[in-house]
């Protein structure tokens, strides 16, 4: 069985949906997990069973070189390293002004930067790190009515392969993984929001995003959580620079 044991992982978003799974799994598998998000009741309920709560804006870089230092200081190096915390919002590029632009990448690919370069330094001194950031199937393809998201997705997937370049050859990986319409709370917001743009009901809406899935179904956080194991665990050291489809099918 794989064991984490030891390890001190950081998930962004940590307190619900895919980063909460991501965590879950992460200590059941022996990591002391540090979740961060903005919002210290939501981290708080989830808290607990090697999970330990911060607070932590992304978009915010002086919270995040505080906020590292912190969770270092108490648990140690990190050295699994999971940017999650983001927005899925879609916007005409019409209608996207300078102000929405910058809130979709300051939450997307600036707190994944801040978050990636922060924990990087425990990384280097250990010799041993996994760096593995939640992109989307917008990551890898252009995403109708979602012009900021979509650049913002790609993003992370371009500074994760830069970086595996930098780190050829010692004990760091850095990949994406990069998931289709997954059944958490986010998919829930965009249903009214889908709707309301495509002018359909919210059921046909909802078919919208499961019909965009390969296999024609939502995709379970465990199955996100799972490949991020997978990518820590043996066997996956010469997985580097990747973006990992997780969505059915081909995207």
């Amino acid at each position: 069985m794989m064991t984490l044991e030891g390890k001190h992982a950081l998930v962004t978003g940590g307190g619900t949906g895919i980063g909460l799974a991501i965590a879950r799994a992460l200590a059941d598998a022996g990591a002391e997990v540090t979740i961060t998000g903005r919002r210290g009741d939501v981290l708080a309920a989830a808290a607990g069973d090697g999970l330990f709560p911060l607070v932590m804006d992304v978009t915010d870089e002086a919270q995040v070189v505080a906020g590292v230092a912190a969770a270092v200081a108490e648990r140690g190096p990190v050295q699994i390293c999971i940017p999650n915390a983001g927005i899925a919002e879609g916007r005409a590029v019409h209608k996207t002004d300078a102000a929405f632009w910058r809130h979709i990448m300051a939450t997307n690919l600036d707190g994944a930067f801040y978050t990636v370069r922060e924990s990087l330094a425990g990384m280097r001194e250990t010799g041993w790190g996994r760096t593995i950031v939640i992109s989307s199937m917008a990551g890898l393809r252009g995403l109708r009515g979602a012009v900021a998201y979509t650049a913002s997705k790609h993003g992370m997937i371009g500074m994760i392969r830069s970086l595996s370049e930098d780190y050829l050859g010692t004990g760091l990986t850095f990949n994406a993984i990069c998931p289709g319409y997954v059944d958490t709370d986010v998919v829930t917001r965009n249903t009214s929001a889908i709707a309301e743009r495509a002018g359909v009901s919210e059921a046909q809406a909802r078919a919208i995003m499961v019909e965009t899935n390969r296999h024609k179904r939502l995709i379970a956080p465990d199955e996100v959580a799972q490949a991020v194991l997978w990518l820590c665990g043996p066997g996956s050291q010469s997985v580097n620079g990747q973006a990992i489809e997780i969505a059915g099918g081909q995207i």
